[in-house]
């Protein structure tokens, strides 16, 4: 490879950081190549797996996959592990000419939309190197759910744009990101028209007024409107959503774009939280106990996206004495220490309680920032939690068959189609959960083997042994911004091969 100066958005990280923290920069400096190879791992694997327009074909040999694009030119990279973990491409070459660099290969590609997203990218490695500056801080075992997201320094395991965090300054990066274990101090600003579900507590009312608690970051940028001082809370893996000490968990709206979504909150999903809140704990008593699903307490909005919170329980309610709850990203990330045998395990809890839950008529989002384990004194997976349903996709054909009422609601959490419903599972659960805790495809192989042995033979399992595994197509969304919904692509079945 050759020697160039840094790209713009690492440059730019740098030198602020060299005022803000100049303690971490050589540090900083120090990972930006492993975080380039852990974004272009995660490039390589969307391009060799997403449906991309402007690639005709793809040609595996015994030296990798070569992508054949429309224009004639070949971008060539080594075997594509579509459930690996690690870093493992460190560079790619597009005809003759060598790139190790994420955003620096999308400008080169020159495709639709390739210099927005290859400014992403080059945050995205930025961001990441920053937050790997500080990952060494290990203290000793958490002791609750939100000190263990805080372990997850890498973000999610198969986006580019991991750690992108376009419009964060460098000191917002440090006083708002979990992997930076700050204590934000939330904002409240009092509305007199709220729109209000659930019980919103009397500490967040000022008379008649609701109090609605606002991230620093939504208070700086976005709002137009004061704020009065509120009460410190620890940020969780979605930025926004924080945990207070010794209580519930809050939900803000922060309008920022990371990795793909602009973090507000829908009025939509203000309007219906308590039904699917009270709907979701009584499908989840049907599943033996192994699953708990934390109650939506309230849920306000100011009739705007921009300015609403939602107040759930924490998911630590639902461990027993000696027990422990861990976010499944922060499986894998936290090097927590698994018996033989552990991820079988693990995966056979996760597929039990998610297909019957999907046979009765709901199908969990349940990647690994959704989906929490509860471990045994002795680390034994025992029973799941579920976090944050708004979501969920609810199916009243399906819950009729079982002779459940549906819910008392519309809109997109609603739909009968088997396809929607599958690849809402599919592709966070296993696609997404379970294939970055695996860690590799054949691992993943492996785990899902011995897990599926007693599962009930539904028509959704046979899909999911027989079919290609749906995924989120979370490049190529980028790339296509202005095609509304998810983008969904094939991945290799772990039990068959096949692609498509």
């Amino acid at each position: 490879m050759h020697r160039l100066p840094l790209p713009e958005a690492e440059a730019a990280l740098g030198d602020e950081l060299s005022t803000v923290r100049p303690d971490l920069s050589a540090a900083y400096v120090a990972g930006l190549p492993g975080a380039r190879a852990a974004v272009l791992t995660r490039l390589w694997r969307a391009l060799a797996h997403e449906p991309m327009p402007w690639i005709a074909r793809r040609e595996r040999g015994r030296e990798g996959l070569t992508l054949h694009l429309v224009d004639g030119r070949r971008l060539h990279g080594p075997p594509a592990d579509p459930y690996a973990t690690s870093a493992y491409v460190t560079g790619l070459r597009l005809d003759e000419r060598p790139y190790d660099r994420p955003d620096r290969l999308v400008t080169a590609l020159a495709v639709p939309h390739a210099s927005v997203f290859a400014t992403e990218l080059g945050h995205s490695v930025a961001s990441l190197a920053l937050s790997r500056a500080q990952s060494g801080r290990s203290g000793g075992e958490p002791a609750v759910s939100w000190e263990w997201e805080q372990r997850v320094v890498d973000g999610h395991p198969y986006h580019p744009n991991c750690r992108s965090r376009p419009g964060f300054s460098v000191a917002e990066q440090l006083a708002y990101g979990p992997e930076h274990r700050p204590v934000v101090e939330l904002g409240l600003v009092p509305v007199d028209d709220c729109l209000v579900r659930g019980e919103w507590p009397k500490w967040l009312r000022d008379e008649d007024r609701v109090l609605i608690p606002v991230h620093p970051w939504q208070a700086a940028h976005v709002l137009d409107r004061g704020h009065q001082e509120g009460f410190s809370a620890h940020p969780l893996m979605s930025l926004r959503t924080l945990a207070l000490p010794d209580g519930p968990h809050v939900k803000t709206a922060l309008s920022a774009r990371l990795t793909s979504s602009v973090r507000d909150i829908s009025v939509y999903s203000i309007e219906t939280s308590a039904t699917v809140s009270a709907f979701a704990e009584d499908i989840a008593a049907r599943t033996d106990g192994l699953l708990h699903v934390t109650r939506t307490l309230g849920a306000v909005s100011a009739h705007s996206p921009a300015l609403a919170a939602v107040l759930r329980e924490a998911p630590d309610l639902y461990a027993r004495t000696g027990e422990r709850v861990v976010p499944v990203a922060a499986l894998a990330a936290t090097g927590l220490p698994r018996s033989p045998g552990w991820t079988a395990r693990f995966a056979r809890l996760a597929l039990t309680v998610g297909l019957r839950l999907l046979d009765l008529g709901v199908a969990l989002e349940a990647h690994g920032q959704n989906l929490l384990v509860v471990l045994s004194a002795e680390g034994e997976p025992l029973r799941l939690v579920y976090r944050d349903l708004a979501d969920i996709r609810v199916s009243p054909l399906r819950l009729a068959r079982h002779g459940i009422a549906a819910p008392r609601m519309s809109g997109r959490i609603v739909t009968d189609d088997a396809t929607t419903l599958r690849r809402k599972l599919f592709g966070s659960l296993v696609a997404g959960a379970l294939g970055a805790t695996a860690g590799s495809a054949a691992a993943l192989r492996e785990d899902l083997g011995s897990a599926v042995d007693d599962l009930p033979r539904t028509a959704d399992l046979a899909a999911l042994l027989d079919e290609p595994l749906p995924t989120k197509a979370l490049t190529l969304m980028r790339l296509e911004p202005g095609t509304p919904g998810d983008l969904w692509a094939c991945l290799p079945n772990p039990f068959t091969g096949r692609a498509s």
